[in-house]
């Protein structure tokens, strides 16, 4: 048995209410989920789900105790697996982690060999954490805006939630590959200048899309990739072009949908949800393979910050105050 800290989910009961909290402590390995490969892990990262769970918000936990942490990057210490050996640098996103099974926001994971994949070679640790579920749900909204058909010249290409995590590198990518992009972001003043250089053409004030609108609206987009729900998204559909796609992975405003069938039916817009918790395997590894080869390294820098193990719940407090620009990186060995 090994001892390793680890940011540990837990509820208690005060006065008869029950509360989650969230502390790091030490740990003993043999409390770690079920999973046949072992990892010491390098580095993790603060999503909005981490940021949730690290301040006692509800929805996000499902087993008790749990370990904290929706990304995992790290070394095989060992693999019973079939798939992995001793030294592998690997990665997972998702899979439960943080959520019904141990995660990654502690120095030894416990996982699935079958989910796992390999870090490209391109990346470092922070690197690869600093795309983490982030990135990884980007790339797969890029992937089914492309699979829609929408390419380079179609129009422009709305990004919500544009100075998040989410947005930060979906505008990246897009801009990589050629798009016009559109950023939406309630931080015109103070994000602009940094949305720019990640390759938006064009900012837009959050406040134009958030409130109820009509339910068809003038045609702008080609395509969407929404990480905010709510009207934001109602309005995003009630603006695509005729055949357009709007991709749907976050409800940072909302998880309701008040939205009518007229997009769908009148103009054919079709709304593709990203499921980044769930994605099989062979999806796991084109995403990442894209993400090699159609990031700028220097953008990914930029939009990172690092961070050590100690202090990932004041991160999320941030995180959730809308505070964080881009990615924060949880360096699990400082």
């Amino acid at each position: 048995m090994t001892t390793f800290r680890g940011w540990l989910v837990e509820k208690t009961d005060a006065g008869g209410e029950q509360r989650q909290t969230a502390t790091l402590r030490e740990l003993d390995s043999a409390r770690l989920t079920e999973g046949d490969t072992w990892i010491d892990v390098a580095a993790s990262s603060i999503n909005y789900k981490d940021a949730m769970a690290l301040t006692g918000r509800p929805g996000i936990v499902r087993t008790w105790p749990l370990i904290a942490g929706i990304d995992v990057v790290g070394t095989v210490r060992s693999s019973e697996s079939g798939r992995w050996s001793a030294g592998d640098r690997v990665l997972l996103n998702g899979a439960g982690l943080g959520e019904s099974r141990d995660g990654g926001l502690a120095e030894l994971a416990r996982v699935d060999g079958a989910s796992l994949v390999r870090v490209p070679g391109r990346f470092s640790p922070s690197q690869a954490a600093a795309l983490g579920t982030a990135g990884f749900t980007a790339m797969l909204a890029v992937l089914a805006i492309e699979r829609h058909g929408v390419r380079p010249g179609d129009g422009p290409v709305l990004v919500t939630g544009a100075a998040g995590g989410v947005g930060s590198i979906t505008i990246a990518l897009l801009a990589h590959l050629g798009f016009e992009v559109v950023a939406s972001t309630g931080r015109v003043d103070t994000e602009g200048a940094y949305l720019r250089r990640l390759g938006a053409s064009e900012l837009l004030d959050r406040a134009e899309l958030s409130e109820p609108g009509k339910p068809l609206q003038s045609q702008r987009w080609a395509a969407v990739a929404d990480a905010v729900g709510s009207a934001t998204l109602v309005n995003a559909l009630a603006q695509t072009r005729y055949g357009g796609v709007v991709t749907a992975c976050g409800l940072a405003q909302g998880a309701d949908l008040p939205a009518t069938v007229l997009p769908f039916i009148l103009r054919g817009v079709t709304l593709a949800g990203v499921n980044s918790v769930d994605a099989p395997l062979t999806l796991r590894e084109e995403a990442w393979s894209r993400l090699a080869r159609d990031l700028d390294l220097a953008l990914l820098d930029e939009m990172t910050e690092v961070f050590a193990l100690t202090e990932a719940s004041s991160i999320a407090e941030n995180v959730l105050a809308g505070k964080v620009r881009g990615r924060s990186v949880i360096d699990v060995t400082a």
